[in-house]
């Protein structure tokens, strides 16, 4: 079984090394050499994004390759790209819940799309592009992980709170969304849309809170509702149960609990030295 992953980032790596220990041979490409290099070190063939010509991806494909795209959309790569892999077994392609726009409550498959941004609205195309290819769309929320997080940013101190902070957000721990995508690569389905997403989406304060008193930090500031990352604008809760119950998987972390409590724990060495070299700038500034 070959597995192709065209973008072999946070999430990328993630499935690939999944696909990996399941015995498959797993092609990644990249824009950086370093993650090139990384990549191979993991057992992956990696492709630097200059060789990431339609003609040699198309050279990867059979009718048994699962093709995993992770690209953000860039205008051009994804209608050059996608023709060339239609004969793959399946296909899956990455988007994000930011196609909802200002769409507050319960979000699933029924709900419809209310892009807001150029951005939302380049997801969506991407999202067109590879669906007329074959792929299933799966659009996931936050992705989050060990070496990616609130807790790296709490350690740092670079974290702030939203002013008005009554917005729930949705997570995935990435080891849940590299699952949930094998198995849906597994199945072969095609040109369906489907959202990802824990079961417990918690205010942001919240999740904040609880790592910080793990952390032994203060709570950090609070800034105004303009100053706020985009994601923690909207209040919305992505309801997976469709996409969990089509796949018959429980997720590992099913709240923000269970999957910082895990990042906490791989990633203990960074954090502690995060946390050191935030004391030593507090006591020389």
């Amino acid at each position: 079984m070959r597995f192709l992953i065209l973008g072999g980032g946070f999430t990328g790596m993630a499935a690939g090394r999944l696909a990996r220990s399941a015995g498959a041979e797993v092609h990644a490409t990249t824009r950086s050499s370093a993650r090139a290099a990384e990549l191979t070190e993991l057992g992956f063939t990696s492709w630097l994004a200059p060789a990431l010509l339609p003609e040699a991806i198309g050279e990867l494909i059979d009718d048994s390759t699962r093709v995993l795209v992770t690209l953000p959309p860039d205008g051009s790569t994804d209608r050059a790209v996608a023709p060339r892999v239609t004969r793959a077994f399946s296909i899956a392609y990455i988007s994000s819940s930011a196609v909802y726009g200002d769409q507050a409550g319960r979000i699933d498959e029924t709900t419809p799309v209310r892009p807001l941004t150029p951005r939302a609205v380049a997801r969506l195309e991407a999202e067109r592009v590879w669906r007329d290819a074959g792929a299933s769309v799966v659009r996931a929320p936050a992705i989050y992980g060990p070496g990616r997080g609130l807790h790296l940013r709490l350690a740092r101190g670079d974290l702030t709170l939203a002013g008005t902070d009554d917005h729930v957000i949705s997570r995935i721990h990435v080891a849940d969304l590299a699952e949930t995508l094998l198995r849906l690569l597994s199945l072969g389905v095609r040109g369906k849309e489907y959202v990802i997403g824990d079961l417990e989406p918690a205010l942001h304060s919240e999740v904040v809170t609880w790592l910080a008193e793990r952390l032994l930090v203060p709570i950090p500031p609070r800034v105004s509702g303009q100053l706020v990352d985009e994601t923690l604008k909207y209040d919305r809760r992505l309801d997976a149960r469709g996409l969990l119950t089509l796949l018959d998987y429980r997720l590992s972390y099913p709240s923000f609990r269970e999957g910082y409590a895990q990042c906490l724990a791989v990633d203990a060495p960074l954090v502690q030295a995060l946390l050191a070299a935030r004391a030593l700038g507090s006591q020389t500034s």
